[in-house]
């Protein structure tokens, strides 16, 4: 039996009620989720654990059945390598980049340089990348508005290094320092303290910082480097779990994340991993990239953005957006359909939290149950039970039939 499978996360999704408040997900007007819930079954999901609060990175790492503790590479090379035009090489030493606006003792004044926009901070990449610094490589790239990637590419380098990025404005630069004894440690911080001390130079004298502050604006003069990490390679996807799997999504970390575990990235346009991505484009680059894939992970960004914001109406409007504009299309082209999130993000709140997220899954060997309405409640009486992350994709390939016989 050959199945077309999707595993859509809504990101952040999960919610709690507040005074007695339902949550975006009991609020929203989803039909089309609802008959799902309807005709399959309901759960919760402890993504690394019960009361462990995820980070994104983490939690789609455990979903797709990799070790947090042993495979993880850090924030930075998942950010890499969501970047068009970037290939990493085992060793690299990978960081998430603001530009940001400095004064002359270094003191943060904007940590992102007034949210520059991506056209202008494209045109200051030219001044970082391609620099050298005791034999390592320096690659930069400008990614969307004020973020970028960093890369040092050279020998004898470690991840092992705290951040550059004091997180706060009024605050000066933080010097990187080695978070162990190795040499290789202590080699990488010297390289990030001499690289931000020389970007600082040539951004502060670089023509169009100085066209800025004439218009009044604050200079992109600094870089603020954080989550580093050593890229290596891991096992593929296809290698651990026997199917073969597409990524759709728009945001950078989640096209790193499939692109780290050997998933086919679909690069969407109009999927933009803001609330205004194009979500029947994306859809569509789901229903095509069934035809030649096992499983399509589709991943929906906005709501938990808007649960970082504290917009309830927000959060509810885009769970409506995805009903009406994703749910009809490929409720008509996948046999397995699995919706879930990778944490919760309450909008009273404002921040992720370590409440189980709903899941949802419906397909011809899913055993329905009694479920009414797809939410964090009604999750919690249904028959797929309370699971961790790690349980998940070992579910699926049973849904799927893939799944292999355990003794004789």
């Amino acid at each position: 039996m050959t199945m077309k499978s999707l595993l859509m996360i809504m990101d952040g999704i999960g919610d709690i009620r507040e005074n007695n408040r339902p949550t975006p997900l009991e609020a929203a007007k989803k039909p089309n989720m609802d008959r799902l819930a309807r005709e399959g079954s309901l759960g919760l999901m402890h993504t690394l654990g019960r009361g462990i609060k995820p980070g994104s990175d983490t939690a789609h790492l455990a979903i797709f059945g990799y070790d947090i503790l042993s495979e993880y590479p850090g924030r930075g090379p998942f950010e890499a390598l969501g970047t068009e035009g970037i290939h990493l090489m085992p060793g690299d030493v990978c960081f998430r980049v603001n530009f940001a606006t400095a004064d002359r003792g270094m003191k943060i004044k904007d940590r992102r340089a007034g949210r520059i926009e991506s056209a202008s901070a494209k045109k200051l990449e030219k001044d970082i990348n391609g620099m050298e610094i005791e034999k390592t490589k320096i690659i930069f790239r400008q990614t969307a508005e004020h973020r970028g990637v960093l890369i040092l590419r050279g020998d004898r380098l470690s991840g092992r290094v705290s951040d550059t990025d004091p997180h706060d404005a009024g605050i000066k630069v933080k010097l990187s320092e080695p978070l162990d004894t190795s040499a290789e440690a202590k080699k990488t911080a010297r390289i990030l303290n001499a690289l931000t001390n020389e970007v600082h130079k040539k951004l502060s004298n670089a023509p169009e910082n100085l066209d800025r502050i004439r218009k009044g604006l604050p200079p992109a003069n600094i870089i603020l480097c954080r989550g580093g990490g050593e890229y290596f390679k891991v096992e593929t996807f296809q290698e651990r779990h026997g199917i073969k799997a597409a990524c759709v999504a728009g945001g950078s970390l989640y096209k790193g994340i499939a692109s780290f575990i050997g998933m086919d990235v679909v690069h969407v346009s109009g999927a933009t991993g803001d609330r205004y991505s194009d979500y029947f484009s994306k859809a569509r680059a789901a229903v095509q990239a069934s035809k030649t894939h096992d499983l399509v992970f589709l991943h929906v960004k906005a709501g938990d953005s808007f649960g970082h914001d504290g917009n309830h109406e927000g959060k509810k409007g885009i769970i409506e957006k995805v009903d009406k504009d994703i749910i009809p299309m490929v409720s008509d082209n996948f046999d397995l359909i699995v919706i879930t999130a990778d944490h919760s993000t309450p909008c009273m709140m404002k921040g992720h939290s370590g409440h189980p997220v709903p899941i949802l899954a419906y397909g011809k060997l899913v055993r329905k149950d009694d479920s009414k309405n797809f939410n964090e409640y009604e999750a919690a009486k249904g028959s797929i039970g309370q699971i961790v992350g790690e349980d998940l994709m070992q579910l699926m390939l049973n849904w799927m039939n893939k799944n292999n016989k355990i003794g004789e």
